[in-house]
């Protein structure tokens, strides 16, 4: 029965195996009736094989790639003109940049100041000379580099960006002033600064001195604490530069009730009687209260080491000295703005550089400088920056950071440098401003030196401003 049944089921086998093998035979060429269209697809030949280990996750298909962008290399030049680590500050930020975009390298090229950074730009443009791709200068030079024909505008960069109102309105109003031109903005502002006074707090409280908030207040403050040895001053009550003494003139002007530029880019008002007497006062502050030295003060790089080693009481400077002060000084430092001559008065002037990108560099190169100065005005860089240097930071939101906010809980200073904007009036920017700068730099100094009267040296210079100017009237 066993061998019988085996017998049984072999046949069966057969007999399947036969009809498998019918069934993969290649079938005839259909006929008319039985269109090709309706046959059903051929079946596999043996069935697939079955995986040895768990299938793998399913992953995506590849997305095709743009290509790695080319590498670019740019030149960035940058003034070093006050008392802080600039260039180390500088490379700190390159390197960043770099790791983030690491087909653009930057090449810094430090130069002493602003005007020697413009000079040799100027000199290669001139020689034909490729410029750098960006650099910081002066945002009063908007005027002479349009003309130029040297820079770019930055809109067509700026209207890419989906948040550019919030932007640019983030910036500080006082510092955009220079920035536009011709319904365009060419420059955005990067190192920036305004003009304060900053004044021993300690040698105050000795005296029972209030800090001065009128001009009558401050000269009486400067000659209290002026400090002599028979007739060799060992303490000067203030010290006020004036060998480049157009900017810190300024709020002197604007506390008198008229700044020397008006609204438009060809107007000076350099004889106006509210001027003279600024320039009066400036005079009268050695000669009549002896609280400060006679004539042209070329001591710009030497007076906050003066002040912060107390060989003087006060001195007007740049708020990009604040950073350098406080690290000297073993005294509390006291910062405001310039006191005007009507009590509770008081006035500033912004300064500094900004941000240009150069007409004569290639498209790529234009394009990753852009790239460079987005990266630079980020508001947690403004405030490194500010902090580092003491610049005031050039955007509102910086102040909003965490760093920023630590900062100033330890040094208000910096909030009186910021806050000194609010007295700020325009800063000298018209056109040819190279000549007009240098008409009223020579005769404020020969009205400083005792060369000629107030009313004399501002008179002349009106009349050779006027002149510089008419062909752009």
């Amino acid at each position: 029965m066993y061998l019988k049944d085996r017998r049984f089921t072999l046949i069966t086998l057969l007999l399947v195996l036969a009809f498998v093998l019918g069934a993969c035979a290649p079938s005839a060429t259909p006929t008319p009736a039985q269109p090709a269209e309706t046959e059903a697809p051929a079946q596999p030949t043996a069935a697939p094989a079955q995986p040895t280990a768990a299938p793998a996750e399913p992953t995506e298909a590849p997305q095709p790639t743009e290509a790695p962008p080319e590498p670019v290399t740019i030149q960035f030049f940058y003034p070093v003109a006050v008392d802080a680590p600039i260039a180390d500050i500088i490379k700190g930020y390159i390197a960043d940049f770099e790791a983030e975009n690491p087909n653009i390298t930057v090449e810094p090229v430090f130069s002493g100041g602003y005007g020697d950074t413009y000079t040799a730009i100027m000199t290669a443009i001139d020689g034909g000379a490729e410029p750098p791709a960006m650099a910081v200068l002066l945002g009063t030079a908007l005027y002479d580099l349009i003309n130029a024909d040297a820079i770019v505008p930055l809109d067509a960069y700026l209207d890419q960006m989906p948040d550019k109102d919030a932007y640019i309105s983030d910036f500080f109003p006082a510092f955009l002033e220079n920035s536009t031109y011709d319904g365009k903005i060419w420059s955005l502002p990067f190192q920036r600064s305004d003009v304060v006074m900053y004044y021993n707090a300690d040698l105050f409280k000795e005296a029972g001195l209030e800090p001065p908030n009128s001009w009558q207040s401050w000269a009486e403050a400067a000659q209290a604490l002026t400090v002599k040895d028979g007739d060799t001053v060992t303490r000067w009550g203030i010290e006020y530069p004036s060998g480049w003494p157009y900017w810190l003139f300024q709020p002197l002007a604007i506390g008198s009730g008229q700044n020397i530029v008006g609204e438009s880019d060809t107007e000076v008002y350099f004889d106006n009687p509210d001027v003279i007497e600024a320039v009066q006062f400036y005079i009268d502050l050695s000669h009549q209260y002896g609280a400060m030295p006679e004539g042209v003060q070329s001591v710009w790089g030497q007076a906050p080491t003066d002040f912060a080693s107390g060989q003087t009481a006060m001195i007007v400077h740049s708020s990009g000295s604040l950073s350098g002060i406080l690290k000297q000084a073993d005294f509390e430092v006291g910062v405001m703005p310039i006191p005007g001559q009507e009590p509770d008065t008081y006035a500033s002037v912004p300064g500094g550089g900004n941000l240009y990108i150069f007409k004569g560099a290639p498209q790529e190169k234009q394009d990753a400088a852009w790239k460079f100065i987005e990266f630079l005005t980020r508001p947690e860089y403004a405030a490194d920056f500010s902090i580092q240097t003491g610049y005031v930071a050039s955007r509102q939101s910086a102040y909003e950071t965490d760093a920023m906010k630590s900062y100033v809980s330890e040094v208000p200073q910096a909030l009186s440098t910021r806050d000194a904007l609010q007295y700020a009036g325009r800063e000298l920017s018209v056109q040819n401003l190279g000549e007009v700068r240098n008409i009223f730099h020579n005769y404020l100094q020969k009205a400083y030196n005792g060369e000629m009267t107030p009313e004399e040296a501002m008179a002349a210079a009106q009349q050779e401003a006027d002149a510089a100017l008419a062909d752009f009237r």
